[in-house]
């Protein structure tokens, strides 16, 4: 059971916040080894699949039902804000970055086909004898 597309966005915007300004916090922390700054380009994966949620729910919100985030507006814009993201810890975390969000973007896209996808009915042939 989801919760409203209202609803969704407002939780989506609020994580985008939080993901953010912790990353924002803790930059010092993040930037300082190797692993860290992977862990950095991880979390920033994260704000964008938050960004990506929220822009797709302010459009059914604004559009209507229905309506699918494209390719070149929303999902370029939500990666170049989250590999943004990621440059202000790391160089490195924004290759991290594009790369855990494409493979999230690849499952968000799958689970999207299969939830959204019709349902054929399996027909049976009733042969008549003559």
């Amino acid at each position: 059971m989801g919760v409203s597309t209202a609803a969704s966005f407002g939780l989506a915007i609020l994580c985008c916040l939080l993901v953010f300004s912790g990353l924002q916090m803790y930059k010092n922390q993040l930037g300082s080894t190797r692993l860290m700054t992977l862990v950095a380009g991880y979390i920033a994966s994260w704000l964008f699949i938050f960004m990506i949620t929220a822009l797709n729910n302010l459009e059914n919100i604004v559009f209507g039902k229905g309506f699918q985030a494209r390719v070149i507006p929303e999902v370029v814009l939500c990666m170049v804000l989250a590999c943004s993201a990621a440059g202000m810890v790391h160089r490195v975390s924004i290759t991290v970055c594009f790369l855990c969000s494409l493979a999230g973007l690849y499952y968000i896209n799958k689970m999207g086909q299969s939830s959204a996808a019709p349902v054929v009915p399996s027909v049976t042939g009733s042969k008549k004898k003559k």
